[in-house]
């Protein structure tokens, strides 16, 4: 099969043939129609975000194909079932605490890196081999759908610290980042699950009027200044009542004293998510008091990926028409122009764009 390799750190993709999977027990064979191109693809593959990827490898985290084969502990898949691809490879030998490989993009700790020797290329490439129980139905599209629902994998991120934040109807939610690729689907997840209110943080005041423009007055935007008391008063203020739960997903760039105006808006008994990276990149990390969390009985869920049957809750709330995939624009390249996809992706990485590799 053709494949996108990443051969060294900094260099470019190599677009050759590779054997093609070989089927295992417990594993599927999908055929790649569609994958997305993370808009920090570029930043993965030259070394900068410093991944943990044992190379040469395929990379690309998952996508949406058919089923081409199925080995014997699947029942409910069939050859030619459109399916989403979830990259989030979980180790079968822990289920209190397993470890957790992303295929195609990075691993987390030894055993990570134990999953990554096996489950390794990921859907830069004519076909994908997964974990049966990471082949999730979609039921039938056409090829030319299965670009746009390539935006599952940005929306399983927030949907995923949502579940775990229990995020009930009617609540108040406030999203700390939402002018991003992430913060933005966050935004219109959680709106999904039924929130009354979503206050949206952000610096760039034209994506936020968008967001408005897209989901109407459910929306609350609040331009970010910097000032840590006067930015955390104007989200009180956006807020119609008390705020349910606080979610962030601000990148690692951003001053930590930002994401915690944020969250010390929470409500007394109320839950804090944690997806973002602030910290990551070096530098000061997020200080909160402990006795306004214990006091507050605050409850603060740090949370990465999702739960394992986070994408097929997800695909239902698609098909019941409460989650809008036609909010995406999205821009398609071959496989043959995997490089100009990564870059494009840098350059066209914001709210509500998908930049996507059609095998």
């Amino acid at each position: 099969m053709k494949a996108a390799v990443l051969k060294s750190f900094g260099s470019p993709l190599v677009i050759e043939d590779v054997p093609d999977p070989a089927i295992g027990t417990g594993e599927v064979i999908v055929d790649v129609v569609a994958t997305r191109v993370l808009s920090y693809m570029n930043e993965v593959l030259d070394g900068t975000r410093n991944y943990a990827l044992d190379l040469p490898i395929v990379p690309g985290p998952g996508g949406i194909g058919r089923v081409r084969a199925i080995g014997p502990d699947a029942t409910r898949l069939a050859v030619g079932d459109w399916v989403f691809c979830d990259p989030t490879v979980r180790s079968r030998d822990d289920s209190v605490a397993p470890d957790i490989a992303l295929q195609g993009l990075t691993a987390a700790g030894p055993g990570g890196m134990l999953l990554q020797k096996h489950f390794r290329h990921g859907s830069f490439a004519e076909q994908m081999r997964l974990p049966t129980e990471n082949v999730k139905r979609l039921g039938a599209i056409t090829s030319e759908e299965a670009t746009r629902w390539c935006a599952l994998g940005t929306l399983l991120v927030p949907y995923g610290g949502f579940l775990a934040a229990d995020l009930r109807p009617g609540e108040t939610v406030l999203v700390s980042g939402a002018t991003g690729n992430f913060g933005s689907a966050a935004v219109s997840v959680a709106l999904a699950m039924g929130a009354a209110c979503v206050v949206a943080l952000g610096r760039n005041e034209k994506i936020l009027a968008d967001l408005v423009r897209r989901f109407g007055d459910r929306v609350r935007p609040v331009r970010l200044t910097g000032n840590e008391d006067d930015d955390r008063e104007s989200m009180k203020r956006a807020a119609p009542g008390p705020i349910d739960c606080v979610f962030d997903i601000m990148p690692p760039s951003v001053n930590p004293t930002v994401v915690r105006a944020a969250v010390m808006t929470v409500r007394a008994y109320g839950r804090v998510v944690l997806m973002g990276g602030v910290g990551m990149a070096g530098g000061a990390g997020l200080e909160l008091p402990y006795p306004w969390i214990m006091r507050n009985c605050i409850s603060i869920h740090g949370v990465w990926m999702y739960p394992p049957d986070a994408a097929s809750r997800l695909i239902a709330l698609v098909r019941a028409g409460l989650l809008r995939l036609e909010e995406y624009k999205a821009t398609a390249f071959d496989l043959d122009h995997a490089n100009e996809a990564v870059e494009h992706a840098a350059a066209d990485g914001g709210p509500f764009r998908l930049t996507v590799i059609r095998p």
